[in-house]
């Protein structure tokens, strides 16, 4: 009997879960097509010189700890019924039937339809896993052949996954159940909503918002008591008086309103302003710290940008608050608008749910900003990795020291590193090009500059220049006896390079001075280890300088025919570190990198990172729409009544769609738009801050052809769930 009960009840329930189905079955497709690579089953031909654990390792942990949020969707959901089922609730307990038995019939009603849709999710996640799988092997550079296959402990994985959380909320709800009395059951659909007034979500927002203040204005007045110089830029020193400054008008504003008893609405708006002026300057010390160098002590840069974070999390709460205040007291003051045609009934619908919506306004408003974030950073920190791995590692084998840490002469690095030399004959692996080379410092007086951000820039001679540029296919440059030349990281900046060859057209040596070149710079990628630390600059000295120059660092780098596989390069790896420890007790640094090693695990942890990044993207994303759906499909049981009213006064069918379009775009609308601003800011920021690194890795072009995809992305998402809400609220307010 009671499984006729679950069946008949699920069957009946199926147009109040439809977007839970919907929804949950996108969230069990992303998840088995993600998962689908981790598979032990799964064996892409990927080549020799990559190894598939630690990305296959990397997608299942990642993906499965992402999708743990996918219980409070579950939780919400089920909330929601529970509420919308009371009355029925209520009848099955007066007609004898226990409230435990309810509970359970409840989880077995809940437990029916994630099967479904754990069932449909799986049948397009085997469609969808090719995508994934195409896009696997094209970060590997492979070519991909479409093969459907359906991985069983993959499918064991997904169900166990969510069917156990399914159980979790599932006991819950039993318990909820059980302790909710009958009578309040009765008359859970006649409660009234809290006044907006008295809602003291806002109050303890301005309570915390107020510590962090005060916690700012400290941290700002430490800084300038230890660190500022009347020397600075003028925005570094605007920079140190603001973070003074901003804290501390927005304690005052606080205390002005306390004591000249200010509305709160106006009270809000002030610290709403001063939110915004305390996170530009809270944001500017990041900025200018990579542009002026500066030194603020650890830490300093985490202090700011959490300040940044409170700043914008209360800048939202404060906005949604004085919106909905705003439309309350539009309502209030506007007697020629209140009443024109069915502009009454609009805002009644839309106060009336302002106190219990506005915080969850908020919360989706705060994760829509973070998904949004994760979508165009996704591409954004993948492709930076990936371009700044074509520039590490361009060589097969590359050795590279630092001094760092050597305070005498006698103890700098000269040795050839002939154990590699000896590793590769005897594995018979041939080489195109070798070429071992020294860096020297210009002046021997700079051996012992250590202090940072100001390491002397070391020079090479033309000779293992020229070599090096014949490894990577570039042209054979040429200097006169007196000349010099300048080689640049591609990170470097037009102008960076325009300063510095106008203030150093000669450079002194311990072998005479020299002149620069009329061909003054070269930009083209060699890597990094070519370069002294903290410097973005390589001088290239003619070889009878150099002669007579201090070598303080010994690098090699090779190029083989063939690429080294992961196996040989792991063994040759582990050789190397025995024999030339990271830290000598002389204080040499040794390293050693191989192209083989650095491409299987960028690609592994890109991989991870962006398909990361952009499931728990869509996961938030589905998660806001979702609710924002179901706060309205299912409260539509109140919204037949009042709609049946309006036509019974006589309004038109024209009319109604109206008002519900109208009352659907705000709930949608309100929290999308203002996460779209904020989000367009952040992202704003993000970009102008890295704005060097993605000239050099990635290019604005690419980026931008990312973002508009992604926009894309987010666009149909939207309309797809308005749409459909749209059409079923209708649907329930028409029966």
């Amino acid at each position: 009997m009671y499984a006729k009960l679950v069946f008949r009840n699920a069957k009946r329930s199926v147009k109040d879960y439809l977007v839970y189905i919907v929804t949950m079955t996108i969230c069990v497709t992303l998840f088995y097509s993600f998962l689908s690579i981790s598979s032990s089953n799964y064996n892409p031909d990927i080549g020799t010189e990559y190894d598939f654990t630690l990305l296959s390792d990397g997608m299942k942990v990642a993906i499965c700890m992402i999708t743990l949020l996918l219980l409070f969707l579950i939780r919400f959901v089920n909330h929601y019924m529970l509420r919308r089922k009371q009355k029925e609730f209520a009848v099955q307990s007066i007609m004898g039937m226990e409230q435990k038995t309810i509970g359970r019939i409840f989880f077995a009603e809940t437990l029916i339809m994630g099967i479904v849709s754990i069932l449909i999710g799986i049948f397009f996640g085997v469609f969808c896993s090719q995508f994934i799988t195409a896009m696997l092997l094209t970060a590997y550079g492979k070519p991909y052949e479409i093969s459907w296959t359906l991985f069983p402990d993959t499918v064991l994985l997904t169900v166990a996954f969510f069917v156990l959380c399914f159980f979790v909320v599932g006991i819950f709800n039993t318990r909820a159940i059980q302790k909710t009395k009958i009578i309040d059951m009765l008359s859970a659909d006649k409660e009234n909503e809290p006044e907006l007034k008295k809602s003291r979500f806002i109050s303890g927002v301005v309570v915390l918002f107020e510590l962090f203040t005060v916690w700012g204005l400290i941290i700002g007045i430490q800084k300038v008591f230890f660190y500022y110089d009347t020397r600075f830029a003028l925005p570094v020193q605007l920079m140190f008086w603001g973070n003074i400054l901003f804290p501390l008008l927005t304690l005052l504003w606080s205390i002005f309103c306390i004591i000249r008893k200010k509305k709160r609405e106006c009270f809000i708006a002030g610290l709403l302003i001063c939110s915004a002026w305390n996170a530009f300057t809270a944001a500017s010390v990041a900025a200018l710290t990579n542009k002026y160098y500066l030194s603020l002590g650890g830490g300093t840069l985490n202090q700011y940008l959490l300040f940044v974070l409170i700043d914008l999390l209360f800048f939202i709460c404060a906005l949604i608050y004085l919106i909905s205040g705003l439309i309350v007291a539009w309502k209030e003051k506007s007697p020629e608008h209140r009443y024109r045609e069915e502009a009454l009934f609009f805002l009644g619908q839309i106060i009336s749910k302002l106190n219990t919506t506005s915080k969850t306004m908020v919360i989706i408003c705060i994760t829509l900003v973070l998904a949004i974030f994760m979508f165009v950073a996704a591409p954004i920190l993948t492709g930076w990795s990936s371009g700044y791995l074509d520039i590490r590692s361009m060589y097969d084998v590359q050795v590279y020291s630092k001094y760092n840490d050597v305070y005498e002469e006698k103890n700098l690095p000269h040795d050839s590193y002939e154990i590699i030399t000896d590793f590769l004959a005897e594995h018979k692996i041939d080489t195109d090009y070798d070429c071992t080379f020294n860096l020297y410092l210009p002046e021997k007086d700079d051996f012992h500059n250590r202090q940072k951000y100001d390491f002397p820039i070391t020079a090479i001679s033309l000779s293992d220049y020229n070599t090096i540029r014949e490894m990577l296919g570039y042209e054979q440059i040429f200097l006169g006896e007196d000349e010099f030349t300048t080689q640049w990281k591609s990170i470097a900046t037009e102008e960076e390079k325009s300063s510095f060859l106008a203030e150093h057209t000669s450079v002194a040596t311990d072998g005479g001075t020299l002149n620069l070149s009329e061909q003054s710079c070269y930009g083209e990628a060699m890597g990094e280890t070519i370069y002294n630390a903290y410097t973005n600059i390589l001088y290239v000295f003619p070889d009878n300088i150099c002669k007579k120059l201090l070598p303080v660092i010994k690098n090699r780098y090779i190029t083989t025919t063939e690429n080294i596989s992961y196996e040989n390069a792991r063994k040759l790896e582990r050789l190397f570190t025995e024999e030339y420890p990271e830290q000598t007790e002389s204080g040499v640094m040794y390293g050693i990198r191989f192209s083989t090693l650095q491409t299987n695990s960028t690609i592994a942890n890109n991989f991870v990172l962006q398909a990361a990044m952009l499931y728990g993207a869509v996961v938030l994303m589905i998660i806001c729409l979702t609710v924002l759906s179901l706060q309205q499909l299912l409260d539509a049981g109140q919204y037949k009544y009042r709609f049946s009213v309006l036509r019974k006064l006589g309004v038109e069918e024209k009319h109604i769609s109206k008002l519900i379009l109208k009352q659907l775009s705000v709930w949608f609308g309100l929290p999308i738009i203002v996460a779209i601003v904020i989000a367009t800011v952040v992202i704003n920021y993000f970009i102008q801050t890295i704005s060097a690194e993605i000239s050099a890795y990635i290019g604005f072009s690419t980026l931008m052809l990312q973002i508009g995809t992604t926009v894309g992305i987010l666009v149909i998402l939207l309309i797809c769930y308005f749409i459909s809400t749209w059409i079923i609220f209708r649907r329930s307010v028409n029966s």
